[in-house]
């Protein structure tokens, strides 16, 4: 009955609803902009490969290499997107 049973999504559930309650905690404990922001930075990120591992299944075929690359692939795109976007509209340079 074990083996039926997945306590790996149940974990991965437990996880999610603990990482939006730090989350909440945020908004509801007046934090600074800057503590506030970081929190919420990386709680972001962990939910986000907390969903694509567990929920997605990304890891548990053999193409899961192609599958990791394209994630960091689509990271690096849109950290360079962003920071291309500050540094022309904001710091001022073209």
């Amino acid at each position: 009955m074990k083996e039926l049973f997945p306590m790996k999504q149940v974990m991965g559930f437990v996880f999610s609803i603990l990482l939006t309650t730090i989350a909440m905690a945020v908004y509801f404990l007046d934090m600074t902009i800057t503590t506030g922001m970081t929190i919420l930075l990386v709680t972001a990120f962990i939910q986000a490969a907390v969903q694509l591992v567990v929920f997605m299944h990304a890891g548990e075929t053999k193409d899961k290499g192609a599958i990791y690359t394209n994630v960091y692939y689509g990271l690096i795109i849109a950290l360079v997107t962003v920071f291309g976007t500050l540094l022309c509209m904001i710091w001022g340079y073209i």
